[in-house]
């Protein structure tokens, strides 16, 4: 049985589903409500928050779970001392009931802004840290703690993937497909020249799976992960703009990793590039776009509200 904090989220909603597709049995735990008509019927839900430990280790006790996809995390969004008590003391909740339950691995989803904004690329896993602003220093902390319970004993696998994207995506994206389907002009910061890396889902999903899966001398270690194929800015969502019939006319820096490591240890491999990521979200969002608009947030599973941008959108139609 495989644990799934942040399970009602984006990338659990997709992880319990990949891993049950495997045969595996899940019980997901998260501080949001679930739907469960989005998963598997196997699943097991368990409304708890990282933050309380004794609610965690009672959630977990008593099940026999191999392993736990620790996904739960505070977005960029949220207030400060929300960011650092759910990403660093939480990931702390999270390993020391591992521990003490004697549940052998967790796989701790950190993310690529430990990297800060880097002059030099790609970047690798031993590239300094240097998180930005709360979210990013709140991750580079919590791989502290994941270093912490290694030393101890712990296999914990860290998984640093690229923003990620595919069906069910929301958020940030959906002001981006919004936009492409009213044929609306898209503002280009700089001169869309730089190389921005994404992720589809499920690639970063076969990540998961083999760090959950993988011999522990081989994967109690540091992954990046992101597309294998990708273009410029300007290239990836001019494709995204010649699927959806219009010609368009997005961060101006450079970003993407190495995925080296994780290709040479797991044998992962990508399946789809930027382009074909961006396309497959924006499809999923053009199919569910009625249900999708009556709900506005601050998660990956919601809209986000545009605000001026809104003003913005009118002026460039």
């Amino acid at each position: 049985m495989i644990a799934i904090t942040g399970g009602a989220g984006f990338l659990g909603y997709h992880v319990a589903n990949y891993f049950a597709d495997k045969g595996e049995h899940n019980v997901l735990l998260d501080i949001a409500p679930f739907a469960a008509s989005d998963y598997h019927e196997a699943a097991a839900f368990v409304q708890v928050d990282v933050r309380d430990r004794a609610a965690m280790r009672e959630a977990l006790q008593g099940r026999d779970i191999s392993c736990i996809i620790h996904a739960a995390a505070a977005l960029p969004l949220w207030k400060r001392q929300d960011i650092f008590s759910v990403n660093v003391e939480g990931t702390r909740n999270v390993l020391s009931v591992a521990q003490e339950l004697g549940i052998p691995r967790v796989v701790h989803i950190s993310s690529t802004a430990v990297y800060g904004v880097p002059k030099i690329h790609p970047l690798y896993e031993d590239h300094e840290l240097v998180g930005v602003g709360p979210y990013g220093e709140s991750k580079v902390l919590a791989e502290g703690v994941c270093e912490e319970f290694r030393d101890q004993g712990l296999c914990v696998p860290v998984v640093r993937p690229k923003t990620f994207i595919g069906t069910g995506r929301l958020g940030v994206f959906q002001i981006l497909y919004d936009w492409v389907e009213s044929g609306c002009r898209i503002p280009v910061i700089g001169n869309g020249q730089n190389h921005y890396q994404l992720l589809e889902v499920e690639d970063l999903c076969e990540a998961i799976y083999l760090c959950a899966t993988g011999p522990a001398e081989v994967v109690n270690d540091t992954f990046n992960v992101g597309a294998e194929q990708y273009g410029t800015v300007r290239e990836d969502v001019g494709a995204l703009c010649e699927y959806a019939g219009w010609v368009y006319g997005t961060a101006d820096t450079d970003s993407f990793v190495a995925v080296d490591k994780l290709k040479q240890a797991l044998g992962w491999q990508a399946k789809y590039s930027n382009a074909e990521a961006l396309i497959r979200s924006y499809q999923w969002y053009l199919d569910h776009k009625a249900e999708s608009d009556s709900a506005v947030g601050i998660t990956h599973r919601v809209a986000w509200n545009q605000g001026i941008l809104n003003v913005l959108k009118r002026i460039l139609k």
